[in-house]
């Protein structure tokens, strides 16, 4: 059976759909701006999700995620749900990658190739049991990411387990994050992070494969904890976007100094990178880029701050060399243990945007919330 968890009373509706723009009040000074929301839902219950949303050219939509109510203290593998009204109902799919015995497939990026098939990279953790019987797995390890395509929008999969580089020396293994990106030359494109054993500092590569998604090399370091990323022990989870055929846009979550993202650019096609300046506040992390029917770029990212918890988002008229004010897209979330949006537009214009959290004011679950809203 379906899960797809609506919320239908009206009191609760009132609560969760924000009114039309046009009927709120201008913001007094020092309060953030909000979007016109038409819909939101609690679109797949009970699973942490960190959500990734790929369309492919039927019109379908598909969200990968991790299929366990834990933040990776379970074992669990990447399920994709997908929907073909535009989000208003999910189904499961198939298993893009399955988890073995004691570990979990959790670290998730997806897309398209040019093939219109869907691949999702995915790596994952070694686990041991707590201490007691009643207490949550211990991480042991990064597992090495593995390849996944489907070229039936998701319900089978044929997984390459030695397609993506291994460790640098001294590092963990690649933890894969955000977009499966096409380039303009036929490329397809990924960012990873990983971590230092001794855990001081976050490392960011770039990833190209030329055979559609099933074997990756190394290109660069975005972000590397040296010369102007030193100050924030280097990068983890970022997300990236090309605004032409040599350049490239990338927001990365810092390790370190309030985990605020950070904007970086690429003019020689991802061989080297530029740090340019800070792009959220702290504590608003990770994001994703997508490009808008106008020609605008839409970043859309956690809110963690206290009093906010939930999804905002920015816009760029320029090709991400400067954004918008920001606007609040939820703001209603249990705790910071929320966010990871995803965001792709819809045939009408209005966006929809998936995003995970560990409840709201009216769902005291895990889950991945959807929301479709329009453009201020």
């Amino acid at each position: 059976m379906i899960h797809n968890w609506i919320i239908t009373s009206t009191l609760i509706l009132a609560h969760l759909l924000a009114l039309p723009a046009i009927d709120n009040p201008d913001p007094l000074p020092g309060e953030k701006k909000a979007v016109e929301v038409l819909h939101r839902w609690v679109s797949i219950d009970n699973v942490c999700a960190w959500p990734n949303l790929t369309r492919l050219d039927d019109g379908s939509i598909h969200a990968s995620i991790f299929n366990q109510p834990s933040h990776a203290r379970m074992e669990g593998s990447v399920e994709v749900w997908s929907t073909t009204d535009g989000g208003h109902f999910w189904e499961k799919s198939g298993v893009a990658a399955a988890h073995d015995p004691a570990t979990n497939r959790m670290n998730v990026a997806a897309g398209k190739n040019g093939s219109g098939e869907l691949v999702v990279v995915a790596s994952g953790w070694e686990l041991k049991p707590g201490e007691t019987e009643d207490a949550r797995m211990d991480l042991v390890g990064v597992l090495r990411a593995w390849i996944s395509i489907s070229k039936d929008g998701g319900k089978k999969w044929k997984t390459y387990k030695n397609g993506f580089p291994g460790a640098e020396e001294g590092m963990t293994e690649f933890i894969p994050f955000g977009d499966v990106l096409e380039a303009m030359d036929g490329s397809l494109r990924v960012l990873a992070y990983a971590q230092s054993l001794d855990k001081a500092v976050n490392k960011v590569s770039m990833f190209r494969s030329d055979d559609q998604g099933k074997n990756w090399r190394w290109v660069s370091h975005l972000s590397d904890a040296s010369g102007p990323t030193a100050f924030a022990g280097g990068h983890n989870e970022t997300a990236f976007y090309q605004t032409g055929p040599e350049t490239w846009i990338a927001a990365a979550r810092r390790w370190k100094a309030g985990a605020a993202m950070d904007l970086f650019t690429s003019d020689d096609d991802g061989a080297s990178w530029q740090y340019l300046r800070q792009l959220t506040e702290e504590s608003q992390h990770p994001g994703h880029i997508t490009s808008l029917e106008n020609g605008e770029l839409l970043l859309t990212y956690g809110n963690r701050i206290p009093g906010e918890y939930g999804v905002a988002v920015k816009f760029s008229s320029d090709q991400g060399k400067t954004w918008s004010d920001e606007y609040l897209l939820v703001d209603d979330l249990k705790s910071r243990d929320c966010g990871y949006p995803s965001s792709v537009q819809l045939p009408d214009g209005s966006i929809m945007t998936a995003y995970y959290s560990n409840g709201n004011s009216v769902h005291d679950r895990y889950h991945m919330g959807t929301v479709i809203w329009k453009k201020p």
